[in-house]
């Protein structure tokens, strides 16, 4: 049974697309089935996973309209070693079309309980927006991951976050929790981002996760060639940083 995780984070920039795509590449590495799940209309995820969003016959969209299975639409991803539920602008219309019809929040949830045998994890890249389709993630998921910069700003996007968190939990889903706090595109020479690190241990304790992921070039300059920075230069301190992460995801849920 797959383990269905949300990458979310309410404030914009701070690598969540990055994030899935490479966790998803490094979860693959380590030997597990993958299915990343883009629910952003600008189809980044999809890109960044080696898979030409113009070209979809069928995306998540037609599946949050029940049009099709995530069976018909997903695409292998060769390059990448996992499965793609694809995203294009056609995403953008689904807000409108959700919001008069039933179980409008449920209906990724229901798509994947079909596919949930197939894969080891499923890994769902929100937009930054609460949206309807950011609501359809996070009803889907058993916790999220979120990643985040150590600047001041992001502490209070993370405030932000818990609270929707928190009422998706007590209305929506029972299951959902704060999996993990992902520190990214830290530079330990900074002081400032040393300190909010630690801010971040102090208060979350075990929620932070012992991997962090440096700032690298390499892993800004992977989705221009359409490839996870794991896949496209596996040598990088930031791909071997995601791959880690990758080990510790799996080593944690083997403790839950």
């Amino acid at each position: 049974m797959a383990r269905i995780f949300c990458v979310a984070n309410q404030k914009g920039g701070v690598g969540k697309t990055t994030t899935t795509v490479n966790l998803a590449a490094g979860l693959a590495k380590v030997g597990q089935r993958v299915l990343m799940v883009d629910l952003d209309p600008q189809g980044n995820a999809t890109m960044g996973s080696g898979v030409d969003k113009r070209q979809l016959e069928l995306s998540v969209y037609d599946v949050l309209l029940e049009s099709a299975t995530i069976a018909e639409a997903l695409v292998k991803s060769e390059k990448c070693g996992y499965d793609v539920l694809g995203a294009n602008r056609e995403l953008a219309g689904a807000e409108v079309e959700l919001v008069d019809v039933e179980r409008r929040e449920k209906r990724l949830k229901q798509a994947l309980v079909l596919v949930a045998d197939d894969y080891d994890f499923v890994l769902i890249d929100c937009p930054p927006s609460l949206s309807m389709l950011t609501l359809n993630g996070l009803c889907s998921a058993h916790g999220v991951i979120v990643p985040m910069q150590c600047e001041y700003f992001a502490l209070e996007g993370l405030t932000d976050l818990v609270n929707t968190i928190k009422q998706v939990h007590a209305n929506l889903n029972k299951d959902l929790a704060i999996i993990g706090l992902l520190r990214v595109m830290f530079d330990p020479r900074i002081t400032l981002q040393q300190q909010v690190s630690e801010q971040l241990k102090s208060h979350f304790g075990d929620k932070v996760f012992n991997t962090v992921i440096p700032r690298n070039v390499r892993l800004a300059e992977a989705p221009s060639y359409g490839l996870p920075g794991v896949v496209f230069d596996p040598a990088a301190k930031g791909s071997q940083a995601f791959v880690e992460f990758a080990q510790e995801m799996v080593e944690r849920l083997g403790k839950l």
